[in-house]
């Protein structure tokens, strides 16, 4: 073997180790940060509804509509829809939009559960009986709360 060969292995093993460790650390900081994935494949995403504009509360569950069928179905994505604030309004089962309430049964025929904010529904004085069948109450009782929780179990963040 030649001298130079004999020189060079050690910072040639050193560069290895290096990005062994490097690539080691990479993938520790991202399982740390939550994939985007759950266990059994599927894609997190979560819809943030608060407005009180029904143009946008309807787009937002033609898009979860449209972002389910792109992702080849339910069994690939797991949907999460937040509403709080103003548009807890939109949701009344009495004052609905008939197209709104439309978009969010055919989302909830999928398989969403869009969940309302317990701190809202408490404000408006709204009881979840109010609104449209389907519909449950947030797991966190403040919903910016659940939508940070579900941000940091990494579910990408959609607001519409």
């Amino acid at each position: 073997m030649h001298v130079w060969m004999k020189a060079m292995r050690f910072p040639l093993a050193v560069f290895f180790l290096s990005g062994i460790l490097i690539f080691g650390f990479t993938v520790s900081a991202q399982a740390e940060m939550g994939s985007h994935r759950t266990a059994d494949g599927k894609l997190k995403v979560l819809y943030h509804i608060d407005g009180s504009d029904v143009a946008v509360a309807k787009y937002a569950m033609a898009l979860v509509k449209k972002h389910i069928e792109a992702e080849g179905g339910m069994d690939k994505i797991d949907v999460k829809v937040v509403v709080h604030g103003p548009a807890l309004k939109l949701f009344d089962k009495d004052a609905v939009d008939p197209e709104l309430k439309s978009k969010t049964q055919t989302v909830m025929d999928l398989g969403v559960e869009p969940e309302m904010c317990q701190v809202s529904m408490k404000l408006f004085g709204t009881p979840l009986e109010q609104l449209l069948a389907g519909v449950i109450p947030t797991e966190h009782p403040v919903a910016v709360k659940r939508i940070a929780d579900l941000q940091e179990q990494g579910y990408l963040y959609i607001k519409p």
